[in-house]
């Protein structure tokens, strides 16, 4: 009844994978010849990720052509020289002025709420009702004079701190200035934005008068700061400049050493030397750095920055600094001082992360070390002929 057993096994033997016989190659155009991904979700995105790489390879490329031509233009730059400072005063002038410009809207909300606690109950309600009354336009009010108010503050204050930078590290000497280095960095940082926020106050004044009135009281920068003259005199420029400095002075002595201090930590925490690190690695710890000085920097200073826009707001024609801040803090309070925090911390976070990004980008693209994290460079010594 059952078949013989040679039958049994060829049946069950054709069943088996490695016993069958190889596949013919198919004909180019046949149906089986298609190859077909089993996740063609993730063939998209390995195509997406080729191309993004591609792209970066390509402008890392364009970079080195454009900074290899820069440099050939303004020769080799020696560290703590004029040409080493110039540099890093345009450095500064691109960070600080293109990231300020950048946040307009954040800024707009800030300063709208510090001024008047009241007027919006959330920044998306705040940027929502800007927009639908004023346009995107409205939106990025006082834009012009912070861009030439933070361009004229980075230049001062990037390029003061690297010569202040270098010359308290003289004065005390090599060996106290290692010891003492974050001492250094605030002093450095304090001296450059002295002089800094002398350059910024005329436009701070235009630029918070422009974005806490609504309709706007001025139409242009330049035509602001006229118009305040013709009121007020010079001296209406500068009525925010105490609490411009009260805010500025002390945010900028902690991002200055507190990025110091975080860079040179991580790259304590990396395997290696700052040196054996690529442009890009080394532009993503100033980021991380930047960010998170920013934050620290956003909470000190923060109660002077409510201070600076109600001083250029409400002070009064001819009232005395002193009894213009005990007036407005008598209305606000403590509590009032920290109107719009979280929003300030967001922006400041983000900006110093781009700032400190953009000026070691800039270095880099000059073929200057970036900041922080390693040995300072020496400039060098010329050599002089014995006996002079």
């Amino acid at each position: 009844m059952l078949p013989p057993d040679s039958v049994i096994l060829e049946a069950f033997n054709a069943q088996n994978p490695l016993n069958r016989p190889k596949e013919q190659p198919k004909q180019a155009g046949s149906p089986g010849s298609i190859r077909r991904e089993p996740f063609p979700a993730w063939s998209a995105i390995d195509e997406s990720k080729k191309k993004a790489d591609a792209f970066a390879k390509e402008a890392a490329r364009e970079f080195d052509v454009a900074s290899q031509k820069a440099q050939a233009k303004t020769g080799k730059i020696e560290p703590w020289t004029p040409k080493y400072y110039a540099a890093c005063t345009v450095g500064g002038l691109l960070a600080c002025g293109l990231t300020h410009t950048a946040v307009t809207p954040l800024d707009l909300i800030k300063c709208r709420r510090q001024v008047d606690s009241q007027l919006y109950k959330s920044n998306m309600e705040a940027f929502r009702l800007i927009r639908s009354a004023e346009g995107m336009r409205g939106v990025f009010t006082g834009w012009s004079p912070t861009f030439f108010g933070y361009s004229a503050q980075g230049a001062f204050k990037y390029g003061g701190y690297e010569y202040f930078k270098k010359f308290y590290s003289d004065l005390v000497g090599p060996e106290r200035a290692q010891k003492w280095k974050t001492s250094l960095y605030l002093a450095a940082s304090a001296s450059a934005e002295l002089i800094a926020d002398v350059a910024l106050c005329p436009f701070e004044a235009v630029k918070v008068r422009t974005q806490t009135t609504i309709p706007p009281e001025f139409k242009g920068t330049f035509s602001g700061i006229s118009q305040v003259v013709g009121k007020e005199g010079v001296a209406g420029l500068y009525k925010g400049l105490y609490p411009l400095w009260g805010r500025q002075i002390p945010y900028t002595m902690m991002k200055f050493a507190s990025f110091e201090t975080i860079v040179e930590a991580i790259y304590k925490s990396l395997p290696g030397k700052k040196s054996d690190y690529g442009k890009g690695a080394q532009t993503a710890v100033a980021f991380t750095g930047g960010y998170l000085a920013g934050i620290l920097c956003a909470v000190v200073s923060h109660p002077a920055d409510v201070m600076v826009s109600k001083l250029n707001a409400n002070r009064l024609p001819g009232e005395a600094f002193g009894a213009a801040m005990g007036r407005i803090y008598k209305d606000i309070g403590f509590k009032g001082l920290w109107n719009g925090l979280p929003v300030r911390i967001v922006m400041i976070g983000t900006l110093t992360g781009l700032q400190w990004m953009i000026y070691d980008s800039f270095k880099i693209f000059m073929g200057l070390p970036t900041t922080g994290g390693g040995p300072p460079a020496e400039k060098k010594q010329e050599q002089r002929p014995s006996g002079f």
